[in-house]
């Protein structure tokens, strides 16, 4: 794919930062709202509005859990009549008809007895935000991290009309409330930002980053995808990627865009990137995102 292709801003711990043209573009974050709401819980958890690893009401599964996909929750990645329905640009589905299909699934495993990636795992935990501490997340993003970093982009997208105001034209015919914990959208620069600010300290002490770093491995090579290890922290990817370099963010996907949020800490000057493109393919973002730190 042409450079052109791709929608990116980096900035590094020393200050230096660059960005692609359309720098004002908005794109939808997809799973980099995984992060997002990670960083949340860490800052309620500080403040003691949520326990990480207290068993949620009359559940099996702690929020620790739900953040590292190891609660055992099945997914709806997996059920055709979702894609079926997404496909035809049906409206989201009540919460109850999701929640029913998924649990048709069953149980995966045991709570801390494996792995499995799912939204809707980052659903509940989203909801249990919210509940424990009484704010939408709307709220708490504004509260947490957007006003903090003076953010100017960074929106959740709840209706059609916001996706409809992104760069690509076929956002329009997309209803954010399929993505069940929550679709962010805004600028490359802000997303670099946020994951930057994490991991300048801005968000979070050292103690809180460093739990959220602690990492479950998941693996080697993933095929057309840069990764050569793999594992996953507290809403990030984590493990190395091409040449052993060290990568920790989030990658996501929609039906008509793909991104990489990374931050590399392995140079002199560790640098965080944002890349955005068009398509269904992750690793055409991530390789693009290795790319340009590696060659700033």
């Amino acid at each position: 794919m042409s450079d052109k292709a791709f929608h990116w801003s980096w900035i590094t711990r020393e200050g230096h930062q660059d960005a692609s043209a359309q720098v004002t573009a908005r794109f939808p974050y997809w799973s980099f709202t995984k992060t997002v709401i990670a960083i949340c819980a860490l800052k309620l958890s500080e403040i003691g509005v949520v326990e990480l690893d207290t068993h949620l009401d009359g559940e099996a599964y702690t929020l620790r859990q739900l953040l590292q996909h190891t609660a055992g929750i099945a997914d709806y990645g997996q059920i055709a009549d979702y894609h079926r329905d997404v496909a035809a640009q049906q409206l989201p589905w009540p919460r109850e008809k999701l929640l029913a299909a998924v649990r048709e699934k069953g149980t995966l495993f045991p709570p801390g007895g494996g792995w499995a990636y799912s939204n809707v795992g980052y659903m509940l935990a989203r909801e249990h935000l919210e509940s424990a501490s009484g704010q939408r997340f709307a709220d708490l993003l504004e509260k947490l991290i957007v006003t903090p970093l003076g953010l100017q982009s960074v929106e959740l997208a709840t209706t059609q009309k916001q996706f409809a105001s992104l760069h690509w034209q076929a956002a329009a015919q997309y209803h954010p409330g399929w993505v069940y914990h929550g679709c962010l959208t805004g600028t490359a620069n802000d997303a670099a930002k946020i994951l930057h600010a994490l991991f300048s300290g801005e968000l979070l002490s050292e103690t809180l980053r460093e739990q959220m770093l602690v990492r479950y491995p998941l693996g080697g090579v993933i095929p057309g995808r840069p990764w050569t290890e793999c594992g996953y922290s507290l809403g990030l990817m984590s493990g190395k990627v091409e040449q052993g370099i060290r990568a920790i963010g989030h990658s996501g996907a929609g039906p008509f865009c793909v991104n990489a949020v990374y931050h590399f800490p392995d140079r002199d000057d560790p640098i965080t990137v944002a890349c955005f493109t068009k398509g269904a393919d992750e690793g055409l973002a991530e390789f693009y995102a290795t790319r340009l730190a590696n060659e700033r």
